[in-house]
């Protein structure tokens, strides 16, 4: 914890950042292969909301290097235990998705913990 120029405590939260990457040696399937897999990766990412692991997750648009596609926001503790979590993903095992894997800090409360049913937790922003 350190203190911010006004003396108030500054104190950091961190969390474990999945980039999802688009690998160089993708596999070619068929359409209707790579709709069930989409489907089993959103449902891999609604799986790990309900469990509690993954804060936020979402695709990415207009960025310059095309390889990425996504991120997702874990709070499991360690950084081993979100890459398992994230290669879990069937997108991931199919090979139409790789992951980096990186801790990710911020001043703490500043991310709010979603639920899957809309509320949230932490600071209040209104």
């Amino acid at each position: 914890m350190t203190e911010t120029p006004q003396g108030a405590p500054f104190e950091l939260e961190r969390f474990e950042l999945v980039l999802l990457r688009r690998p160089a040696e993708r596999p070619e399937i068929p359409d209707d292969e790579g709709e069930r897999i989409q489907e089993l990766h959103l449902g891999h990412l609604g799986a790990m909301a309900d469990a509690g692991h993954l804060v936020v997750a979402g695709p990415f648009d207009e960025q310059r290097d095309q390889s990425l596609r996504g991120l997702c926001l874990y709070r499991t503790g360690s950084i081993e235990r979100a890459r398992d979590l994230a290669e879990e993903d069937p997108a991931v095992r199919a090979g139409r998705l790789e992951v980096d894997v990186m801790y990710f800090y911020c001043e703490k409360d500043a991310i709010s913990r979603p639920t899957r049913n809309g509320a949230t937790g932490g600071r209040d922003r209104g």
